[in-house]
């Protein structure tokens, strides 16, 4: 119970901490996802299935990424 309660206490801390980058993450993320699956099949011609993993994996490693660097960029921004 104890140790639940330390994770969702840490979560929540980074959540609170983190919300102006986790939204704009969360919203870079959906339109990636919809963007990637319309591309892969209009120029690579697979099928949803395929559109939809690849729009799924490739996006979420790219959320990762922005993250990072939003949280970078935002720190340079601030120290102005």
């Amino acid at each position: 119970m104890e140790l639940t309660e330390g994770i969702f206490k840490a979560a929540k801390n980074i959540f609170d901490n983190n919300k102006g980058s986790i939204l704009r993450t969360v919203i870079y993320t959906i339109g990636h996802f919809a963007i990637a699956i319309i591309v892969l099949m209009s120029i690579a011609n697979v099928s949803f299935m395929i559109a939809l993993t690849d729009a799924i994996v490739e996006p979420l490693a790219n959320a990762v990424w922005y993250f990072i660097l939003d949280k970078w960029w935002a720190s340079k921004s601030s120290k102005k």
